[in-house]
């Protein structure tokens, strides 16, 4: 995509929730690998970088003290507690994004999907809620992860059913129970919203011509 065609259109906020092992990270990867028009919404955590994470790609990593004055400041887009960790999305960078023309791709819980819904960005957003085929499911996955203690696992465990009870809040609700067929979805769903007239800067500059043509040729 050319950079005037980026300008074109305003980006979109996807929203992508789900309670711990349903997959949500595994299908945010898939899109942003698919798709190079998104980039990830890096939050910053006050928790401790797990093997593999790179401060400024997957999270930035902060202590408590500096994360409540982000909030305090009002820098941040959305923020809450996850068991005993603060997480939260800096609103600078995904603003000027949005405005440049690309989409954003927020991997978050149903706080911060209800508070990105009633930011003055809210017209950009679209939240799916990705449900795991069974709760029997969702601890073999857990489990698999081998990221966890089990005391958090179980903890996660029982987190999931009340995340689960927010599906209704979303615009859409997918199923994955099989990783193809949920990220062919993701990607029809952002391809339809791409399309939404409220989106394109280009839609009122064009109606204003024609209605001038008609002007012009039949007074």
């Amino acid at each position: 995509m050319s950079e005037t065609e980026k300008l074109e259109r305003r980006g979109l906020l996807l929203v992508l929730s789900s309670p711990s092992g349903a997959g949500k990270s595994t299908l945010s990867q898939r899109l942003l690998d698919a798709d190079p028009r998104f980039e990830l919404s890096v939050s910053v955590t006050t928790r401790l970088a797990r093997p593999g994470e790179i401060e400024g790609k997957h999270y930035y990593f902060t202590d408590k003290s500096r994360f409540l004055e982000m909030v305090e400041n009002r820098e941040l887009l959305e923020h809450a507690q996850v068991f005993d960790h603060f997480y939260g999305t800096p609103s600078a960078p995904v603003e000027a994004a949005i405005d440049s023309g690309k989409d954003v791709l927020f991997d978050v819980d149903w706080q911060g999907a209800q508070q990105i819904g009633a930011s003055d960005l809210a017209q950009a957003v679209v939240k799916i809620f990705i449900l795991p085929p069974s709760i029997a499911e969702i601890e073999r996955r857990l489990i698999d992860r081998a990221t966890d203690e089990k005391k958090i696992i179980s903890r996660r465990m029982a987190q999931a059913k009340a995340e689960i009870s927010h599906w209704a809040e979303y615009d859409y609700v997918l199923i994955n129970d099989d990783l193809d067929k949920c990220s062919s979805q993701i990607e029809t769903i952002v391809a339809a919203e791409r399309l939404r007239w409220t989106r394109q800067k280009w839609v009122f500059g064009k109606v204003n011509g024609l209605y001038r043509e008609f002007e012009e040729r039949i007074g």
